[in-house]
C-alpha cells in the first residue's frame, strides 16, 4: 500500500474543505425510509379491568393505524392500594404485572404482536414496557 497522498488526491481534498458542498449523513436517510411510528399510552390511576379494557382498544386502533411501536406505561406500583388490601397480591395485582400478562393471555391481541419486552429508562424503564405490532399483512386470524 502507497503510503504517499498524491497531488490530485490533496487538491481534491483542499477543493471539498473549501466549499459549501455537505455530505449526505445516511444515517438519517435510513432513519425516514423506515417509515417508523409511536404512541404511548399511561396508565396511571386506572384499575386493572379499566387499564385491561383501554389497553386492548388502544393496541387494536394502532394496529389498524399502522404503528410499529407502543409503549405502555404502567407505573412501578409503588403507590398502589394493593398493600392495604390482605386479599390482593402484593406482586401480581398491580398493572405492572398485570398488563403484560392481560396482553399475553390474549390471542386477538397477539396475534398483531410481535414482541413485547421492557423500556429503557427514558421511556419509563421499569414502569413501562414496549409493545412491537405486526404490520397489518403479517396478521394471522
Amino acid at each position: 500500500m502507497n503510503d504517499k497522498i498524491s497531488d490530485k488526491d490533496k487538491k481534491d481534498w483542499e477543493s471539498f474543505i473549501s466549499s459549501d458542498e455537505k455530505l449526505v449523513n445516511k444515517d438519517s436517510e435510513n432513519q425516514s425510509n423506515k417509515n417508523f411510528s409511536l404512541r404511548s399510552i399511561d396508565l396511571h390511576g386506572y384499575t386493572l379491568n379499566e387499564a385491561n379494557n383501554v389497553v386492548e382498544e388502544f393496541i387494536e386502533k394502532a394496529f389498524l393505524d399502522k404503528v410499529n411501536k407502543l409503549i405502555v406505561v404502567t407505573g412501578k406500583g409503588i403507590h398502589s392500594k394493593n398493600e392495604k388490601d390482605p386479599y390482593v397480591s402484593k406482586e401480581l395485582g398491580i398493572l405492572k404485572y398485570s398488563v403484560p400478562e392481560f396482553i399475553s393471555n390474549n390471542q386477538n391481541l397477539m396475534n398483531m404482536i410481535n414482541y413485547m419486552e421492557n423500556a429503557k429508562i427514558e421511556d419509563g424503564g421499569s414502569g413501562a414496557f414496549y409493545i412491537f405490532l405486526k404490520k397489518k399483512h403479517d396478521k394471522k386470524i
